[in-house]
């Protein structure tokens, strides 16, 4: 069984998102001895961007000399993904949705012919056979009845660009309110690790 580690906050050690990641891994590692787990941060190996020059590549044109690697970078992420049983993932809220760095990394799987394919019934996610676990940090509360539900743009977008590619097993971490005040830190800090320690092995 294969695991794909994904980090993808600015933060470093500081962390929120990181910590409750590595929880999440480390209780899988310790229920599945055999897990082969791969791990990339996306944050001090970011990478690029889309561009006009990528998507014409996509379609069979020559790519530019200095996109070569950018290209290959793509592709092994987007093998790194297929090969996975289990995805776990560090997604912090930034200015009310995910981070760029992992945005780069979703345009690089979500790709026609590989993760979803259009039909005569519209689309079909083809990456379904996944379980993907993501550690969600927010700075405020952000959950239905709240006053900034509607900014809410992290955890909604990740659920849709999953399910979109077919991902049903799908579950989330929350540590909601950590810039609040040090209480509520630590307060939503230790329910996530705990949550992330009582995953189930399978």
């Amino acid at each position: 069984m294969k695991l794909l580690h994904l980090d993808s906050s600015v933060l470093g050690p500081h962390s929120v998102s990181r910590q409750v990641s590595a929880a999440a891994v480390e209780r899988l590692r310790q229920a599945n001895p055999g897990l082969a787990v791969t791990y990339r941060d996306l944050s001090t190996a970011p990478l690029g961007h889309l561009t006009g020059s990528h998507l014409a590549a996509g379609q069979g044109a020559t790519p530019e000399p200095s996109l070569r690697n950018d290209i290959a970078a793509g592709q092994a992420v987007l093998d790194e993904f297929l090969a996975a049983d289990i995805v776990v993932i560090g997604a912090p809220m930034y200015n009310f949705t995910i981070p760029s760095q992992l945005k780069a990394w979703i345009d690089r799987v979500v790709v026609a012919g590989k993760t979803f394919k259009y039909g005569a019934n519209g689309v079909e996610g083809l990456a379904g056979n996944k379980r993907v676990i993501v550690a969600i940090s927010r700075g405020g509360f952000y959950g239905a009845g709240t006053p900034m539900a509607a900014l809410e743009h992290l955890e909604t977008y990740l659920r849709g660009v999953f399910g979109f590619i077919g991902v049903t097993n799908l579950e989330f971490i929350p540590a909601d309110g950590i810039m609040v005040g040090p209480e509520h830190r630590e307060k939503a800090v230790a329910g996530a690790l705990l949550a992330a320690g009582s995953l189930n092995a399978a």
